[in-house]
């Protein structure tokens, strides 16, 4: 098999696929993230995946820090709307020696009241320096737009107001009712047999009581188009336009990557950066994404153009929007854009961390983990036809939303 898997007492999930490389990777996989915050614990998701680091009940930070290093590997954390990971990459005899390590960190930090006030200031720092990118702050403020008055669209890294009244009673409670042992997935990737992995997560994650999760996500608020210019005093002028989009579990989704991809993807010859960049020379920076979420999703474009060739660089963009929505593709077209897609899959598969990653996402999302070959099918089912349907669905003008800074 592929992938192999295994469910513990606990309900923690496990994923492994074995592979040749000398290096191994895994990781736990959380389903917690911003969105599932009380109004007054705004950034505590991130905020946590700060402080598990800074000493559990048997290692004090620089030990913690120190575990991988000394071995050559790496230790890492990232937060998003909906997820927590710890994440480890090391030299596959070092495989206990991670799972080990992460299960220490996730659930016997210990929260020392001196490294909760250290590092509040190290994510204020955060906060400023992010304000600071005006490319990257408007991603943020645009989900705070379409998501008005909803934890979808609060930012990840909170407010200074909200880190001051952050203490280790309020972490223990975030966790306590949302590190639920059903909502976990370990992921991980190597030349290391699946019964050793089981052994090991039996052996340290086994441990942890059972703990199931009791809510559901609530519900996002009604979508309503917005349009809003920031003055900002930056050089260049940025604009997001979107829309909210197909949820994970939506049978669309694959749909509108194929249709993102062919926009505003990766890709030097997306329709976005050829007529913007190449074409014409007016934007550096262009792009189009989609990420789905449990319930609602987003797609957006976004550009950064200097202020005297905004409207152009809007007419343009129009411009390409309504060819998509008008006129459909041709077989060449979809034959190519299918492949450049199963192209870049492929890559990325190839880099065994965003494979572990994936796997991990994908089996927490679908509890099951699809191979290449079969995503690769259901992309070849994909008609221009039904690219035209979702263009004229996600693109209509009346549903876009529109965020300036200029």
């Amino acid at each position: 098999m592929e992938y192999q898997n295994f469910t513990l007492p606990n309900g923690i999930r496990i994923i492994h696929k074995q592979d040749k490389s000398p290096v191994g990777y895994c990781g736990l996989i959380i389903n917690t993230g911003s969105r599932d915050e009380d109004e007054k614990e705004h950034g505590m998701a991130h905020f946590i995946e700060h402080v598990v680091f800074k000493g559990t009940k048997k290692r004090k930070a620089y030990h913690i820090l120190s575990r991988l290093d000394d071995v050559g590997g790496e230790l890492n954390a990232y937060t998003t709307k909906e997820e927590t990971c710890i994440y480890a990459s090391f030299l596959k005899q070092d495989f206990q020696r991670a799972i080990e390590l992460i299960q220490d960190i996730t659930f016997n930090s210990v929260f020392p009241d001196k490294e909760i006030e250290k590092e509040k200031e190290v994510i204020v720092d955060e906060i400023n320096s992010y304000k600071d990118s005006p490319a990257e702050l408007i991603f943020d403020e645009f989900e705070e737009m379409v998501f008005a008055n909803d934890p979808m669209g609060r930012n990840i890294l909170g407010t200074p107001e909200h880190l001051k009244t952050f203490g280790k009673k309020e972490i223990k409670q975030f966790i306590d009712r949302n590190y639920n042992t059903d909502q976990m997935v370990f992921a991980s990737v190597g030349n290391v047999s699946f019964k050793k992995i089981v052994a090991w997560a039996e052996k340290y994650l086994g441990q942890v009581p059972t703990n199931l999760r009791q809510h559901q996500r609530l519900e996002v608020s009604p979508y309503t188009p917005q349009s809003l210019t920031v003055e900002k005093d930056t050089h260049q002028s940025h604009v997001i336009i979107g829309n909210v989009a197909y949820d994970f579990k939506n049978p669309n989704r694959l749909h509108l990557h194929l249709l993102n991809n062919l926009l505003g993807g990766p890709g030097m010859n997306s329709r976005l950066n050829m007529a913007l960049r190449e074409k014409n020379g007016i934007a550096y920076n262009v792009e189009s994404s989609y990420t789905p979420y449990f319930g609602t999703g987003v797609f957006s474009i976004y550009f950064g153009t200097d202020q005297e060739n905004l409207y152009r660089s809007f007419s343009i963009v129009d411009r390409e929007l309504k060819k998509l929505k008008t006129k459909e593709l041709g077989s060449l077209q979809l034959h190519k854009a299918i492949r450049q897609l199963k192209g870049q899959m492929a890559i990325s598969a190839d880099n065994r961390e965003n494979l572990m990653l994936n796997m991990g996402k994908s089996y927490l999302m679908y509890d099951q983990v699809d191979s290449l070959e079969k995503v690769y099918k259901k992309i070849d089912t994909i008609t221009a036809k039904q690219l035209l349907e979702i263009a004229n669905e996600i693109l209509a003008d009346n549903r876009l939303s529109y965020l300036i800074y200029q």
